[in-house]
């Protein structure tokens, strides 16, 4: 099948080279089904087992290790995963604007649905950070006015779901009826602004985070999410995360 191929491409070529005219006189057409029952050529695996190989060595790749399991529910709010995605995430992404705009974001803030694996005591290769992120999403910073941080913690506090948020936070949760908010160790001021570093899925209202919608601006790092865990990953030689006192609940 690939040889009649190869002809007929070289036939097409050999005759779009060719001056004179020519004309169509007859189309024939083949069907052949696709399964199990159509072998693999040799040449065709000898063709892609280098590269194959390749893919296997560089997903199998060693970069960090976990001295236990890291996932995201093992804690009320927050969790050992969700903790340490938020604070790399943070920490790579603010050297990124600090550079480009001499500010620092403020916090980070992730959805729980994001994160689609656990990492397993023991050691982490390249295919972890693809199983826990597969998707597609850039980290942006947004600046939110006070109001708009009041409505991201509201949306926290009523979803009593696990959603990442860096260290950067300190939120205080009393019954579900009021609270109490430090960001980077200072009372929330609702007359300040806020940079708030998030991924551009939920910067566009995904999991219904609408506060992150229409912020007073919006800088792009160009940088996916997945990238940036798998280089904070390979700078670390163990993955160190706990539960801590961002999240308290009264």
């Amino acid at each position: 099948m690939k040889k009649a191929l190869l002809v007929f491409s070289l036939l097409i070529l050999f005759v779009g080279c060719e001056k004179k005219t020519i004309s169509l006189i007859k189309t024939t057409a083949e069907i052949i089904t696709i399964d199990s029952t159509l072998s693999e050529k040799a040449a065709y695996n000898k063709l892609i087992a280098p590269y194959r190989n390749k893919m296997i060595a560089e997903i199998n790749t060693v970069i960090s290790y976990a001295p236990k399991n890291i996932n995201r529910y093992d804690g009320k709010m927050q969790s050992s995963l969700g903790n340490l995605l938020a604070d790399l995430c943070y920490e790579r992404a603010n050297v990124i604007f600090k550079e480009r705009t001499g500010k620092e974001i403020d916090f980070s803030m992730f959805n729980y649905g994001g994160i689609r694996a656990s990492i397993s005591q023991g050691v982490v290769t390249n295919k972890n950070p693809f199983e826990l992120m597969p998707f597609e999403n850039s980290l942006v910073v947004v600046e939110l006015s006070g109001k708009k941080i009041m409505e991201l913690i509201d949306y926290f506090i009523k979803n009593k779901s696990a959603h990442p948020l860096s260290k950067n936070i300190e939120l205080l949760i009393n019954n579900d009826t009021s609270y109490q908010l430090k960001i980077n160790n200072q009372k929330f001021d609702l007359s300040e602004n806020y940079f708030v570093l998030t991924s551009d899925y939920l910067q566009s209202g995904g999991d219904k985070m609408d506060f992150f919608k229409n912020p007073i601006s919006l800088f792009k790092t160009d940088y996916k999410m997945r990238h940036a865990i798998i280089d904070e990953f390979k700078s670390l030689d163990t993955l160190r995360t706990s539960l801590d006192n961002r999240v308290i609940l009264q």
